[in-house]
């Protein structure tokens, strides 16, 4: 068994958030327990274990005050996830109505051997519309038998009303002291040799999160890795693999060059960029908060307004990790237009071409710090009706040369820049077709509604959004809507609508399988 289950909290005196704990002991003392309570906040701050623990309380035979008992047959069943009354049910793989409609059917039932039908909903956010309206019912007047528990890592996309309609338990991210202890009592129970000092570098490690502090101990100590401060803070990257003062330094000197073959070296050091860039931004952000009175500023020579814009650049390089053939590429064309900006200018007040002179530089730079022809990088990351344009025409302002349309050409492009990121979505974007554009948001007719739902699946989404940006040189928001498919045979014949043929057919029964499984 994993250390993270083993070490599970098992009441609330364990809960390693000492906020969360006293809010949750004091509604059970106050012997009123909410018919609906939503636990939010980030990824591994213990909000499934916080419901687990409360259900225990719920429908424990031996409570004493607030403490379950952790041996008879209830605290037993759920502490293994086998109790009939407890119901664990994952909103990101049921999210649609038809799955709330069952869940609706299924609290009238009285409980089979437990006080209390406890309903914990995970990802509660990745509900539908639909669903959420559907549930929103029995939220409001549920049977005295059952509660309700929502777990969120963003509650803002939960709606309103049943946001209205819940307690609201607010998880925070972990302090470097609660995950320590969280540590120490892992390595003690495990009997690791770890000082202090090791155990605060792996709680940096973990960015608040309690689950992933774990995760990283236990992957050292099955490594048979060194537990050193020393070694800790070289495996983890967290000082010596990267230097983000000599980074910022580059970036407030704008050394286009020395910028980019420093993040060439990322590869053969081992270093994640994303890993680089979160650092980066919440170094920045210290400094930015301290340019309004927050905190005290580390960093000398940017000012308010140019560390705005240097986050806002970075931001949009993280958001384009996930999507880009290379993991560099983002930041580096961050990097290159932040440095490009007095260029330009200076380019141009000399008489010189201005941006054509800093594209062809910027695209050298780029390529040079990967060792790979042009051809091949142009080819990954090609724009539509590109002609000679290469990767550095990113660096002109997203408003220029503005696409007011989506046409047929523009739509085979999307399809065709999605398909190698993941084919089961643009097999389902084959089933759809760009219906309106009006420069912020596209408007897509999909045919089937099963297709719509998988469409508006926030990863899926994402990728969509994140290819249309890039097509049509603008932050894109993608809309869903269904509209009646097309007869068989304007399927077959048509060349200007990506609708499904017969061969499509396979496509998309292909996706199908890769999203439910064979």
């Amino acid at each position: 068994m994993t250390l993270y289950l083993k070490y599970r909290p098992q009441n609330l005196d364990e809960l390693d958030e000492v906020a969360v704990s006293e809010s949750l002991k004091s509604i059970v003392s106050a012997k009123s327990i909410p018919h609906a309570l939503l636990f939010a906040g980030p990824k591994g701050t213990g909000k499934t274990s916080a419901a687990r623990i409360l259900a225990k309380i719920l429908n424990c035979e031996n409570l004493k005050e607030h403490s379950p008992c952790g041996k008879c047959k209830q605290c037993v069943s759920i502490e293994k996830g086998n109790n009939l009354d407890v119901i664990e049910m994952d909103a990101a793989s049921h999210r649609g109505i038809d799955d709330v409609r069952v869940l609706r059917e299924a609290v009238k039932l009285s409980p089979t051997n437990a006080t209390k039908k406890i309903y914990i909903i995970d990802e509660a956010h990745m509900l539908t519309t639909e669903a959420s309206n559907a549930l929103l019912k029995t939220l409001e007047e549920p049977p005295e038998h059952v509660v309700f528990i929502l777990a969120t890592t963003n509650p803002e996309k939960l709606i309103d009303t049943i946001r209205s309609r819940t307690t609201f338990i607010p998880f925070k991210k972990a302090s470097n002291d609660e995950i320590v202890r969280s540590l120490k009592r892992v390595a003690k129970g495990e009997k690791i040799k770890i000082d202090d000092s090791g155990l605060v570098v792996i709680a940096n490690a973990a960015d608040g999160s309690f689950r992933d502090g774990i995760k990283i101990l236990e992957q050292l100590v099955s490594e048979e890795k060194e537990l050193s401060k020393e070694f800790l803070e070289e495996y983890l990257f967290k000082k010596k693999a990267f230097d983000l003062d000599e980074f910022i330094h580059l970036l407030i000197e704008k050394d286009t060059k020395k910028l980019v073959e420093v993040i060439g070296q990322f590869g053969s050091k081992g270093v994640a960029v994303e890993t680089f860039l979160e650092g980066l931004i919440g170094k920045l952000r210290v400094s930015l908060l301290s340019k309004v009175g927050v905190g005290v500023d580390e960093i000398v020579g940017l000012s308010k307004k140019e560390l705005i814009k240097l986050i806002e650049l970075l931001d949009v390089a993280l958001k384009d990790i996930g999507t880009s053939p290379i993991e560099e590429l983002p930041l580096e064309i961050a990097v290159i237009k932040w440095c490009g900006e007095d260029m330009m200018s200076e380019v141009g007040s000399e008489g010189g071409t201005g941006k054509e002179d800093l594209k062809k530089n910027s695209e050298k730079e780029v390529l040079e710090s990967h060792s790979i022809d042009s051809k091949k990088v142009l080819d990954q990351v090609v724009l539509p009706d590109a002609g000679s344009q290469t990767v550095a025409v990113l660096v002109e302002d997203s408003l220029e040369n503005m696409i007011e349309e989506v046409n047929s050409d523009i739509w085979k492009n999307i399809l065709s820049l999605v398909k190698p990121i993941n084919a089961s979505v643009e097999a389902l974007l084959r089933s759809a077709k760009p219906i309106s554009y009006d420069g912020k948001v596209l408007t897509l007719g999909v045919y089937y509604k099963f297709h719509k739902e998988r469409l508006e699946d926030t990863k899926h989404r994402k990728i969509v959004e994140d290819t249309v940006a890039k097509v049509l040189k603008s932050p894109t928001k993608v809309v869903c809507t269904l509209v009646d498919p097309p007869p068989k045979v304007i399927i077959a014949e048509t060349k200007i609508e990506a609708v499904l043929t017969e061969g499509a057919d396979k496509d998309i029964i292909k996706a199908a399988e890769e999203i439910f499984g064979n």
